[in-house]
């Protein structure tokens, strides 16, 4: 029994949504999202409520799916996503240029990230309490999929360092440092 899959999808002003053959397409404020429907999952419109329904017991297991995957597209066009990267280290810095980021992040080379359709990409320095803190990224984008794709593809340029906690890493990650050689 799926209690996710039975929750309704408020459909919030300005938002329209069209129901096709094995797909929803939400439209919104902030753009367009077509969700494919895994097989033997419908909805339908009830008024300002749209209900996931599932033609038997042996769809259980994609009901919740399909419904969270909907869900996140209405989210998306109506508030969007957005994910943060801090990136720590002395000389680590990013920079957006036209449709690419470029990197500095202690190899000999600089790194060209392109930015895909649909992410924007800001850049700010705020000084938080964090040793050697530099600069936060923050992705935005109406594709949660997307927005958190190209937030670990970012992150994976440069992992934070185990040791020294230097590198790019989520704003919300806690890391523990190893003690390294001397055991202190």
């Amino acid at each position: 029994m799926s209690r996710i899959g039975k929750k309704p999808i408020a459909i919030p002003k300005g938002v329209k949504i069209k129901i096709e053959d094995g797909a929803v397409e939400v439209s919104g404020p902030k753009g367009t999202l077509s969700t494919r429907l895994p097989a033997g999952v419908k909805f339908r419109v009830d008024g300002e409520q749209l209900i996931a329904e599932r033609e038997s017991n042996d769809f259980a297991a994609v009901h919740g799916l399909a419904r969270a995957l909907v869900n996140n597209a209405v989210t998306g066009v109506t508030d969007g996503f957005t994910r943060q990267l801090d990136i720590v280290g002395v000389g680590y810095k990013a920079e957006v240029q036209k449709k690419r980021v470029m990197f500095n992040l202690g190899y000999s080379h600089q790194i060209e990230f392109p930015i895909p359709n649909g992410i924007d990409v800001k850049i700010e320095r705020v000084n938080k309490p964090i040793q050697q803190y530099q600069t936060t990224l923050t992705i935005t984008g109406i594709d949660r999929q997307q927005v958190g794709q190209v937030a670990a593809h970012m992150r994976g340029l440069r992992r934070p360092d185990p040791y020294k906690g230097k590198g790019v890493r989520y704003a919300d990650e806690k890391l523990k440092l190893k003690p390294g050689k001397t055991g202190k």
